[in-house]
């Protein structure tokens, strides 16, 4: 279904039901679908059953059982239901509008997706078929014009051709319905059709995405599904990471295509690392470099490189630039910012080595000028002390000699005093009158 918008024509009608319509969104094998509003201003996408067809019974039962597995379907992989009326002249049914080009417009008009992207795609369609495989739904009709990219993810729409788990693809015999290119092979041969009929077609269309073309090529509906059942599929440009889950999906026996859960998983891994591997491309490293990046990218490489590593005993704490996250640079460290940001080369057990003056001198360490000078005082007041208390245990004696000379001559005793001295004169004259 061509999801293009366009102007309502002069045969379409302007109100349906409840709700007033303003644009085409596009027409289909069953009907047309309109870009509509209700009185609160809800938009919808309004699909009406075509005049010639709304008194086909077939048509008419296949049209209530799209809205019956639209109203069975939980998640947010498909345009949640709004209303319907299968008993209108023209039955319609109207489901919430979903914003966003078709994935068959998006690489159309701008190329094959990345990898990463049709993983993303890919894991998303997946997750949301498991929704739909739980109602007991199979799409029969999953293709890239059938899937909306919105800004909240890929939705699946049209279940027109929707049926229950195990009927028949054929409407009349010999006829297969489905798009030639995405049908799957069992479709082809009117087998019943199971969970693993979705997953084909999901395959092929992730291989549209990735490839910009159909795994089956072009030509005539019958060449097409010739190729289908009896071929290999053709994936030149494929990415290596999606070929091999890819070439899985296209199996032609459905026992050995991958469920859609293991789908899922394995495409948000694939997702997961090339997203990753997008994030890791750096340009080439420096000869005798580390392979670091630049620009937006290395920040987020210091992110990755930061990551905490596990610490066990013994096992220091990371540093940056040889110091704790937040500590004050040392002198050495502002040294080397001012002399053009290079850290000191590293010598000996991952030390720095001492950088060297222009004169061959080593710069001096304030840290160990600081213990010189404490050790310095200290010998300093522990000598003062200690010639202090020399000097206060030697008094006395010193105190004799500078009072006067004295001589011994036998047993006499004289005392000869200094001259100034009037207290000594004064004992020795004492002295000598008592002799």
């Amino acid at each position: 279904m061509d999801m293009a918008m366009m102007r309502l024509r002069r045969e379409d009608p302007r109100v349906v039901g409840s709700f007033r319509l303003h644009r085409r969104l596009g027409a289909g094998g069953m009907g047309v679908v309109y870009l509509g509003s209700d009185k609160r201003g809800q938009r919808v996408a309004l699909k009406v059953i075509r005049p010639d067809l709304a008194e086909d019974q077939e048509f008419r039962s296949r049209f209530a059982r799209e809205v019956s597995a639209a109203r069975r379907i939980r998640g947010g992989c498909t345009a949640r239901l709004v209303a319907a009326d299968l008993e209108a002249d023209r039955p319609w049914f109207a489901t919430q509008y979903v914003p966003g080009p078709s994935l068959h417009d998006k690489v159309a008009e701008a190329g094959p997706l990345s990898a990463a992207d049709v993983a993303a795609v890919g894991a998303a369609l997946s997750e949301g078929l498991v929704a739909v495989h739980e109602a007991g739904v199979v799409h029969r009709d999953l293709k890239p014009s059938n899937i909306l990219l919105s800004p909240k993810g890929p939705r699946i729409i049209d279940f027109g051709i929707a049926w229950a788990t195990g009927a028949s693809t054929l409407t009349h015999v010999g006829t297969a319905v489905g798009s030639p290119g995405f049908l799957a092979p069992e479709q082809v041969r009117g087998a019943a059709v199971t969970p693993a009929t979705d997953v084909f077609s999901l395959g092929a269309t992730l291989a549209y995405a990735a490839t910009g073309d159909s795994p089956f090529g072009h030509g005539s509906s019958e060449v097409m599904l010739y190729r289908v059942v009896h071929e290999d599929p053709q994936l030149p440009g494929m990415p290596d990471a999606l070929a091999p889950l890819v070439h899985a999906c296209l199996a032609k026996d459905p026992e050995e295509r991958p469920s859609t859960l293991q789908l899922s998983l394995r495409l948000k891994e694939i997702a997961t690392r090339e997203a990753q591997g997008l994030v890791d491309a750096r340009p080439a490293a420096q000869a005798g470099g580390p392979d670091r990046p630049a620009g937006r990218l290395a920040e987020q490489y210091a992110d990755q490189r930061t990551v905490r590593r596990p610490q066990g005993p013994g096992t220091p704490p990371p540093r940056a630039n040889g110091s704790r996250p937040g500590s004050r640079p040392t002198p050495v460290q502002r040294n080397a910012t001012r002399s053009g940001g290079r850290p000191a080369p590293r010598s000996g057990a991952g030390r720095p080595a001492p950088r060297t003056t222009g004169a061959g001198r080593r710069p001096a360490n304030p840290r160990l000028l600081r213990q010189r000078l404490f050790v310095f005082v200290v010998v300093t007041l522990l000598v003062a002390l200690g010639i202090a208390a020399a000097q206060g245990c030697q008094g006395p004696a010193r105190g004799l000699g500078q009072g006067g000379a004295r001589k011994d001559v036998g047993q006499e005793r004289v005392y000869t005093p200094l001259t100034g001295d009037p207290m000594a004169a004064r004992h020795a004259s004492e002295a000598s009158a008592d002799g």
